[in-house]
C-alpha cells in the first residue's frame, strides 16, 4: 500500500513539473515571438546564444527531472522536450524565421490545451 501511495505521489509531481515545463517553456515562447531571436538557434550568433542559454538550461534542467519521474513510474519519455529540442539548431536559409516559429509553436500548444 505505501508503494502505490508513493507511486501515486511521483505521479502527482510528475504532473506539476510537466505543468511547469510547459509554462517556462510558453514564457520562452513568447519572448522569442516578440523578436527576440536565440531560442532555437538557428543562426550561429553567439550573444544571442549567451542570452537564450539560462532559459534553455532550465528546460533541459525540467525535462530530465520529468523523464527520470517518467522512467520510475514505467512511462513513455516526455515528447514536449523531444519535439522542442528537435526544432532547434541551423536550418536552410529559407526557413521561417524563429519568431514565427514561436508563434506557430504557441498555436500549437494553445490547440492541446482546449
Amino acid at each position: 500500500m505505501a508503494k502505490a501511495h508513493r507511486l501515486a505521489q511521483l505521479d502527482e509531481r510528475r504532473a506539476d513539473m510537466e505543468s511547469d515545463y510547459r509554462a517556462l517553456l510558453i514564457a520562452a515562447l513568447e519572448r522569442c515571438a516578440t523578436g527576440k531571436w536565440g531560442l532555437f538557434g538557428h543562426n550561429r550568433d553567439r550573444q544571442a546564444a549567451a542570452l537564450w542559454a539560462p532559459a534553455i538550461d532550465e528546460l533541459i534542467e525540467a525535462a530530465d527531472a520529468i523523464d527520470d519521474a517518467r522512467t520510475r513510474l514505467g512511462l513513455l519519455p516526455f515528447d514536449l522536450h523531444a519535439d522542442f529540442m528537435a526544432s532547434r539548431g541551423p536550418v536552410d536559409p529559407s526557413a521561417v524565421g524563429e519568431p514565427k516559429q514561436a508563434k506557430a509553436w504557441l498555436a500549437k500548444l494553445a490547440a492541446e490545451t482546449r
